[in-house]
């Protein structure tokens, strides 16, 4: 009888094997802070709005356009009464 050859439980092909023992834990770390990457979590409703990054940095800008432009950038005219002194 020919013997049967064993069939291994690993599907990956042996060009995606990696070696854990020589990874870097936090190796981008301090680049990321240096460059100041901040990272927001959508939730799902909100994602499904936006593309990408991109879409959601248009978005903002435009709403703090807005935002700016709708305040009040005088004070307002009404006249204050004069406190009387006690």
């Amino acid at each position: 009888m020919k013997r049967k050859r064993e069939v291994s439980s690993d599907d990956l092909r042996p060009e995606y094997t990696f070696d854990y023992s020589k990874a870097v834990r936090g190796k981008y770390y301090r680049r990321l802070v240096k460059e100041g990457a901040n990272v927001v979590v959508l939730e799902p409703d909100v994602a499904k709005a936006f593309r990408d990054s991109k879409a959601v940095n248009d978005a903002l800008r435009s709403l703090l356009k807005v935002a700016r432009s709708s305040r009040l950038t005088t004070r307002s005219s009404r006249t204050t009464r004069k406190r009387s002194a006690a």
